[in-house]
């Protein structure tokens, strides 16, 4: 059990709160924005989620690190959070499929922690402020709240920040169809999970993934069937290349589809802008509906920005018509976008959900009905 006496540890908000515990993981000093996931499990694929990039992530769910880490479930190739924050730590993790602990994990990984929090106080804490800069401390750098405050207010805020160029791939690398090969398509990479890929090849797909400098010419290179934009951090008014790229897609009339950061960046490209949410969507339980057919969906979501706009709206874009597709019934923030006119639609949610709900990945066939309809 955490020992709530001790206070090696601390989480330290940009507007003064201070949480204190124990250290969890590794110690030092981390700064990012402080964000909290309410998924109740899954928290190996959030912790190597590149969409966390920079930031602090706060578990709602009490216990953490039930079933250890193994070597199966990670999203990409290390943890991308700045720092994590959890109740109650698991004493000895159990599993059969763990190679080790999550603590064990997170000192490998240099990731500093905090555990012993009242989560819950901090999750409404932030959702009552918004998400903000935060630090964790512990060990040498603990020091007076004034010197660690001072330190988290001078890091940069989320907002402006251009992040999905740390976390693309340095070279264009294949994920190969299972079975026959039936279509093939050109990723984008702004920060692309693991099991994305994975689901396109399930449907028969090979799928090329590319750094986000790529240009069109690069796509076209591979003669692809569709072009795949996908989830990643930062703001997406800093991809200013991913959203012309994009433009030159659909001006090809080439079967586009998006997610999450993929879903801002095609709602640029096609003129709309995107704005700061308060604290954003993280969890693996978020009501989504299709206007157009008024069905529900619960889905897995990782975003803190998103686009304007009214659910069901059409506009005019350089490309035709254009819907606000889906939208999120708890606050009313649009979810989906599609062209009427050319072949090209995305969502702010992940199909792909791991860990969570299947019930959007339906949209990965759509994607092939698309293409295959393109040909």
């Amino acid at each position: 059990m955490i020992d709530l006496g001790k206070t090696d540890a601390a989480l330290v908000l940009e507007d003064g709160r201070v949480f204190r515990g124990e250290a969890y993981g590794a110690v030092g000093a981390s700064l990012g924005e402080a964000v909290f996931s309410t998924g109740m499990t899954g928290y190996q694929e959030t912790l190597t989620d590149p969409s966390y990039h920079r930031q602090i992530v706060v578990q709602t769910a009490p216990q953490i690190g039930n079933t250890g880490w193994n070597d199966e479930d990670d999203e990409s190739g290390r943890i991308w959070v700045a720092g994590y924050v959890v109740r109650d730590p698991a004493r000895v993790p159990s599993n059969w499929r763990s190679k080790r602990g999550l603590d064990e994990e997170l000192a490998n990984q240099g990731i500093v922690g905090v555990a012993g929090v009242d989560t819950r106080m901090l999750t409404r804490h932030l959702r009552e402020q918004g998400a903000m800069r935060a630090g964790v401390f512990s060990g040498d750098d603990l020091g007076g709240v004034e010197e660690m405050l001072e330190r988290v207010r001078s890091a940069p805020t989320m907002k402006g920040a251009d992040l999905a160029g740390d976390v693309t791939t340095a070279e264009p690398y294949v994920v190969e169809a299972v079975g026959e090969r039936r279509f093939t398509v050109a990723a984008l990479d702004l920060g692309i999970k693991s099991n994305t890929p994975r689901m396109m090849a399930a449907r028969g797909i090979e799928v090329h993934v590319l750094p986000l400098t790529s240009t069109v010419d690069d796509l076209v290179a591979l003669k692809p069937d569709g072009v795949f934009l996908s989830n990643g951090p930062g703001d997406p008014a800093t991809q200013a290349h991913a959203v012309e790229l994009t433009r030159g897609v659909l001006d090809r009339k080439i079967p586009l589809f998006g997610i999450c950061f993929g879903n801002q960046i095609l709602g640029r490209a096609l003129g709309r802008d995107t704005y700061k949410m308060r604290y954003g969507h993280r969890g693996i339980n978020i009501p989504v509906i299709d206007v157009s057919t008024g069905k529900v969906a619960i889905t897995s979501q990782n975003h803190g920005f998103a686009l304007e706009g009214e659910p069901g709206e059409e506009f005019t874009s350089d490309f035709g018509r254009v819907l606000l597709s889906h939208y999120c019934p708890n606050d009313g923030t649009v979810e989906g976008v599609r062209a009427l006119e050319v072949p090209a639609f995305s969502v702010q949610y992940h199909p792909e959900a791991a860990a969570g709900p299947h019930d959007a990945a339906p949209l990965f066939d759509e994607f092939v009905t698309m293409m295959g309809e393109g040909r």
